[in-house]
């Protein structure tokens, strides 16, 4: 999506759209988040305004996703929603000496020439909405870690406690204080 500058006016306007998953799922793929699959369109609401060259967006978006839990594996669906703003400014007055990144930056971005592409802020916030190590549920027991199986559909029968019989000796030593 995309917003020509000269259409984007001082008084507020607000759009809906939804924008396609396959470049988010695609990026998702490669290894960023590869536990992750975005199910459908990203379904996006914003409103924007101008003030002299400086472009003013905030919305909401919202994808229908699959995530892959981190403790069992077990796949789930999971809805992502994140609110975001930004604050355009044109390429022509960005600072290439000035690295630093200060927490106000996360919101500021450039944009260049006579539109505004939407479409790679959007990947942005996907990506920042989804969990780093997602959870199909916050009491997940796992996976047990001498034969994989799936504790949350019940006990495996493994003998918890065994310790490497080589390590015994460790055991017996005292802690000098």
């Amino acid at each position: 999506m995309k917003l020509r500058i000269d259409d984007i006016s001082a008084e507020g306007r607000e759009i809906s759209f939804a924008e396609s998953e396959q470049e988010i799922n695609r990026i998702l793929g490669r290894g960023t988040l590869p536990e992750y699959f975005v199910k459908g369109p990203l379904q996006v609401s914003l409103s924007y305004y101008r003030a002299g060259t400086e472009v003013f967006i905030s919305g909401t978006l919202d994808a229908a996703t699959t995530a892959a839990c981190s403790r069992c594996a077990e796949e789930f669906d999971l809805q992502s929603r994140r609110s975001f703003r930004y604050v355009l400014a044109p390429k022509v007055t960005a600072n290439d000496e000035d690295f630093a990144l200060r927490a106000e930056d996360l919101e500021f971005s450039y944009y260049q020439g006579e539109e505004v592409d939407l479409t790679p802020l959007v990947r942005e916030q996907v990506l920042l909405a989804l969990a780093e190590r997602p959870l199909c549920r916050e009491e997940c027991r796992g996976l047990c870690p001498h034969c994989g199986a799936n504790l949350n559909q019940g006990d495996c029968g493994c003998k918890v406690g065994s310790a490497d019989p080589r390590l015994a000796v460790l055991r017996t030593l005292k802690i000098a204080r």
